[in-house]
């Protein structure tokens, strides 16, 4: 007789799995755990007369003796661990958060961000992204987080209400995309502009963020027999719906609108499924006038979104200034009222 048991062993690999991320996860846990009482030990000894900084040096020579193979308890490292303390210690909100992520990226957004809110901004996109070394270092140096604050996220109701701010960090679509890693010449057109994207769709993945899952390019839709393409479509679980992308070389035109809602009717009388919300499109230019995106959508529920993008990494001071400018404007504005 046949045997026709089919041994599949899924369910074991899962929970092998999941237990060894469950114990890594407390093993992280556990370490940054450590890091913080040292640095909170450290930094109420120094602040102690009796003390001072020469309980640094003691504490050095003593971990090499008692504890040799632990690494990253020389100076420079209980140094870092006494910063790590002090920096979170009065944000009862963000403290909790900083053992969910590696000591690797939490020094990195010690390191490379100024305020806390950047610093917590970029904790829980670790969080909720799992970002590796690479990744964090990318977001931080593109300036992400002041690109995040700067989008007005002025979009249609229907997408303000699927997004919200309940999935922050991570659920704005930008005004300004860095797309560097393209690395395309001076002169490329949009087929160029799309083929690069596609082979570094990895990268482009991280810059619009992980949510976005890639459907296909050149996506056909056939209306009244006729074939029309969609550069680049994608699936954003947050959002629950299909996003569309059309790719422009050149400076936003208003014409733009009405293609991409041809686009978006399409796909939602013949993709859309019952659970999902409406299609979103997103108008990828490489520059845009603020008063003409105005007045092309003054007049439209378009579910569309128009960013522009740049090829080169914007200066991060630029973006920090242009943030204060703005910030202190409202600020100002409050105080008036």
């Amino acid at each position: 007789m046949s045997n026709n048991l089919d041994f599949n062993f899924n369910e074991i690999i899962n929970m092998i799995e999941t237990r060894r991320n469950n114990a890594y996860k407390k093993v992280n846990e556990e370490l940054i755990s450590l890091y913080w009482d040292f640095g909170k030990y450290i930094s109420e000894k120094v602040e102690d007369s009796n003390w001072g900084e020469k309980i640094v040096d003691k504490l050095e020579e003593f971990m090499k003796r008692e504890y040799p193979t632990m690494k990253g308890f020389n100076k420079r490292g209980i140094y870092r661990m006494k910063q790590f303390y002090e920096t979170y210690k009065n944000y009862p909100i963000v403290s909790p958060l900083v053992t969910q992520i590696s000591w690797t990226n939490n020094l990195m957004i010690l390191s490379m961000t100024k305020t806390i809110e950047e610093k917590e901004f970029y904790i829980r996109m670790c969080i909720k992204n799992n970002y590796s070394k690479r990744e964090l270092d990318r977001q931080i140096s593109s300036g992400y987080f002041h690109r995040y604050m700067l989008s007005d996220g002025k979009a249609n109701q229907s997408l303000t209400k699927a997004t919200g701010e309940e999935d922050y960090p991570n659920t704005r679509i930008l005004d300004t995309y860095s797309l560097e890693f393209l690395d395309l010449p001076n002169n490329y057109s949009e087929k160029d502009l799309k083929k690069a994207i596609i082979s570094n769709m990895k990268d482009f993945i991280l810059e619009i963020g992980k949510d976005f899952t890639f459907v296909g390019e050149e996506y056909r839709v056939q209306v009244g027999g006729q074939d029309f393409f969609i550069d680049l479509l994608f699936y954003n679980r947050a959002l629950s719906c299909l996003v569309a992308f059309e790719l422009k070389i050149g400076d936003f035109m208003p014409e733009y609108i009405s293609k991409m809602d041809f686009y978006l009717e399409a796909l939602d009388r013949q993709e859309k499924k019952e659970n999902e919300n409406p299609s979103v499109g997103i108008i990828l230019c490489s520059g845009k006038n603020e008063q003409v995106v105005e007045y092309a959508m003054s007049r439209t529920m378009s579910p569309t979104m128009v960013s522009q993008y740049t090829l080169k990494l914007i200066d991060k001071k630029l973006l920090e200034n242009k943030l204060k400018e703005i910030s202190d404007m409202v600020e100002e504005n409050n105080n008036k009222k």
